[in-house]
């Protein structure tokens, strides 16, 4: 039996964040978990009697929220750092300081959450991505789509 090849992580060598200040700040205001739109997410699913888990690192890409015996995974996507609007985004990106290292890594982040969510549904779950500005500005659909998708 052969093994599947181990998965590539992509090279910026050469390429790096026009200050270690500048990536610092950008890091530390990029939470990994708790984000405000997946708190509001999880408020209100909780709220609507849905019951679930947070952060399953058993599950490839560690889903935000799990909802094990629907064998839903749900991701709140950030719009900068998965790539909402590409097209748009990357031509503004184009235009700013250090593009090609910006560009490489949103590009490897939409490349890993392709990768996560196939490995996902490959394993029998349904997959939702949910944006983050979706969530903060009007959640109601989300919820819904959540709701019905789960069978609450």
């Amino acid at each position: 039996m052969r093994r599947a090849d181990p998965p590539r992580t992509p090279s910026y060598k050469g390429l790096r964040p026009s200050s270690k200040r500048a990536s610092s700040i950008a890091r530390s205001a990029s939470r990994k978990t708790d984000s405000r739109c997946e708190v509001k997410l999880r408020s209100l699913l909780w709220r609507a009697g849905a019951r679930f888990r947070k952060n399953v690192t058993a599950l490839p890409g560690v889903p935000d929220i799990v909802f094990p015996k629907a064998r839903v995974a749900i991701f709140c996507d950030g719009d900068f750092w998965h790539g909402r609007d590409w097209d748009a985004r990357r031509q503004k990106l184009e235009r700013g300081s250090n593009a090609e290292y910006w560009i490489a890594k949103i590009e490897r982040n939409m490349e890993r959450d392709r990768e996560h969510t196939a490995q996902l549904v490959a394993l029998g779950w349904t997959v939702i991505r949910a944006w983050e500005s979706d969530i903060q500005r009007g959640p109601e659909p989300v919820v819904e789509t959540i709701l019905e998708v789960i069978g609450s």
